[in-house]
């Protein structure tokens, strides 16, 4: 009998405190529809879905041919099923990590440092930096998405700088200046956003608790009033600061852009790119690392010097955030998202519901398949899989998947490999 390659997968659930909770949540939802067995807490939060071998997350095979647990043991007895490139560059190892992430609560202000502060970070600290691996990401919505990502045109946090005076009181008049006769040189641009932004973050923290106080209560004031509250972006910082009260993470929001992404959208978040997610469901793929330096909207540990060191302090209209896909022109079912890095590429497959049976191409990369919407019969010798929503396959590199499709509505599943 061949050798069993393309396998379904039960994965880890991470109940962090931003998650949704219950029901609301896209990772409770589709582990639900996958395994009948599965109890959802309405009162517990169901945040991340991690599909990969990660050693704090690494999935379960459900195939009782299969003597190994776990996806990370499998691949050590069987690197061959990388492919042979993906093996090579890295040393055997599954390079991503897939995940489904349901949002709730704002996440930190946070970036992801590149190989070499990776590298420096995980020497100097190694309990607060991991591994010394970079972290690139990808995020595409599944549902309707919020996030902070890059800088705002400097114009825009000009017009802030002078629309909303307790944000120029954490900058200071030195700085403001600075940024506000900087238009024209990149590189002053750059110099002038970081100065503002250190300040910011730098902030006396009686001083900033007090602005941020003095703001909320005019925002609050004003829309008692009826008064249009965009000037100040008063439903975002609001909402902020009932998350995290006399954050200074609050006032971030008028230096990055507030990205809205619809479903099928994405961002990629490269090294240093300051960013945090606000609300919905997405697909997110990444380097397979723990690295994220973070500085506000988090009680965990904050490092100050070395995000406002770091950043990538160019800033960029929201709409050149959004990272397009190219559409396959061999196959008019699919989508690519392939990042300027080699780590990871994802793949959106959409079967239309006139077509019975599709197959999954094969490529010279191990991939990790999920089902968001439909049912089938998935065919790959010598196994023959039912999936459905939630349903998670391993597919070793070099194989092909034959769906036959028992779902009115088509099939919609997105598939993370590296695209060498």
């Amino acid at each position: 009998m061949a050798a069993v390659r393309v396998f379904p997968l039960k994965c880890v659930v991470q109940h962090y405190a931003w998650g949704k909770v219950g029901w609301d949540s896209e990772v409770a939802k589709l582990i639900s529809c996958n395994d009948s067995s599965v109890v959802i807490d309405e009162e517990k939060p169901y945040a991340e879905l991690w599909m990969g071998a990660h050693p704090k997350g690494d999935a379960l095979i459900c195939d009782n041919r299969i003597s190994q647990k776990t996806l990370g043991e499998w691949i050590s007895k069987h690197p061959d099923s990388l492919g042979s490139k993906v093996k090579d560059i890295f040393q055997g190892q599954l390079p991503f990590l897939f995940k489904v992430l349901s949002v709730n609560i704002s996440l930190s202000i946070q970036a992801h440092p590149n190989k070499a502060l990776a590298a420096k970070l995980h020497a100097q600290f190694p309990d607060r930096y991991p591994d010394k691996n970079h972290k690139p990401e990808m995020a595409i919505a599944l549902t309707p998405f919020e996030a902070l990502c890059g800088f705002r045109p400097v114009e825009e946090i000009i017009g802030y700088l002078k629309n909303v005076p307790e944000f120029h009181a954490v900058i200071g008049n030195e700085a403001a200046e600075i940024l506000e006769n900087s238009p024209g040189d990149p590189r002053q641009v750059s110099d002038a956003l970081k100065k503002c932004f250190t300040r910011m973050m730098n902030c006396e923290k009686k001083t900033f608790v007090d602005q941020l106080n003095m703001l909320v209560k005019r925002v609050l004031e004003e829309g008692a009033a009826g008064k249009d509250a965009a000037e100040s972006n008063g439903e975002l910082l609001l909402r902020l600061h009932s998350q995290f009260p006399g954050d200074v993470g609050c006032f971030v929001i008028y230096f990055l852009n507030v990205v809205k992404l619809k479903p099928g959208e994405a961002i990629f978040l490269g090294a240093n790119e300051p960013h945090a997610y606000l609300y919905g469901d997405c697909i997110e793929c990444m380097a397979c690392s723990d690295n994220t330096v973070r500085a506000g909207l988090t009680p965990k540990f904050i490092d100050v010097h070395t995000l406002c060191e770091m950043l990538n302090y160019t800033p960029a209209p929201a709409s050149e955030k959004i990272f397009p896909f190219v559409r396959d022109p061999c196959d008019p079912c699919v989508f690519m998202y392939n990042p300027p890095v080699p780590d990871f590429s994802v793949i959106k497959i959409e079967v239309p519901s006139s077509m019975e049976e599709y197959t999954i191409s094969s490529t010279d990369s191990a991939s990790i398949l999920l089902v968001i919407r439909g049912e089938a019969i998935a065919t790959a010798d010598p196994s023959q899989i039912n999936v459905c929503r939630g349903s998670v396959l391993f597919v070793a590199a070099n194989e092909i998947v034959d769906l036959c499709v028992n779902s009115v509505d088509g099939m919609l599943l997105f598939r993370a490999c590296c695209m060498q």
